[in-house]
């Protein structure tokens, strides 16, 4: 493996971003598999997506827009229902609003077209050392958050019945874990673009427990699988004129269409 390429600054504030994003995304994408809550997470990525591109329109950040409609998201779709997993139909609606907003907002913006489709596609080969270690600072704020609230929303996220009965707090819990599912699209949204944002979310965590059903290991692999689809995925892309994303979803998707063929030999030597 050629590591020339990590002389340049630019490489390494990539593998410097992506290492926290990749950390907080296959973390908190446990959860979000354990608690069905995936098409939560691919909807936040799209409601993102019209926030950053309203954002353009009038000349803010992309990053703040993208933080500030996923989070606002979040808290509204944690608060409109008593049971997450029953409001697919409200998160859709949101999303449909949404996505042709962020279509209206980018046909209004007369930019360089390059900055809507960074939003789209993720800008970690371009991003600065400033913005790295924000990054990195948001991803271990994440982290630290999700570890110190790890046993009451797993015990939440697999019996919310009895933990409520336990006096576990289980709907603030579930908005607080929605925002931090917002945090985690806003940083992965640099690194694979809102609309391939799921496969730091999404692929790890559902490759990590079919190999084990152990939560903590479960965690752990996910994050070490993220981990290990976004190193490869920022070197592949470095060497060669395809998109990091590309190499992200494509490494993820095979990675767990081999373990989902296997299963059956890797569930008798699981963790």
């Amino acid at each position: 493996m050629d590591l020339s390429v990590l002389q340049y600054p630019f490489i390494r504030n990539a593998f410097f971003a992506g290492s926290f994003v990749a950390v907080a995304a296959g973390f908190i994408g446990y959860f979000l598999a354990t608690r069905g809550l995936a098409f939560a997470g691919h909807a936040l990525s799209h409601i993102g997506f019209a926030g950053a591109a309203g954002a353009l329109l009038l000349g803010i950040d992309p990053a703040f827009g993208l933080f500030f409609f996923t989070i606002a998201a979040a808290i509204g779709i944690g608060v409109s229902g008593k049971n997450l997993r029953e409001e697919d139909m409200n998160i859709g609606i949101i999303m449909m609003l949404m996505l042709g907003l962020g279509a209206l907002f980018i046909t209004l913006y007369s930019g360089y077209a390059e900055r809507a489709y960074s939003i789209l596609f993720g800008t970690i080969l371009g991003i600065s050392r400033t913005d790295a270690v924000v990054t990195a600072w948001f991803g271990i704020a994440a982290v630290a958050v999700l570890a110190s609230i790890f046993r009451p929303l797993l015990f939440a996220s697999i019996d919310p019945e009895t933990a409520q009965a336990r006096g576990v707090p289980v709907r603030a819990l579930g908005i607080f874990f929605l925002v931090l599912v917002a945090v985690a699209v806003s940083m992965s949204a640099q690194v694979v673009g809102v609309l391939l944002v799921f496969t730091l979310l999404v692929g790890p965590a559902a490759t990590a427990i079919r190999i084990t059903r152990r939560p903590g290991s479960a965690a752990a692999l996910s994050i070490g699988l993220a981990l290990i689809y976004t190193w490869l995925g920022i070197f592949l892309a470095a060497v060669s004129s395809w998109p990091v994303s590309f190499y992200i979803s494509a490494i993820s998707f095979f990675a767990y269409l081999i373990v989902r063929i296997f299963q059956p030999v890797i569930a008798g030597a699981a963790l």
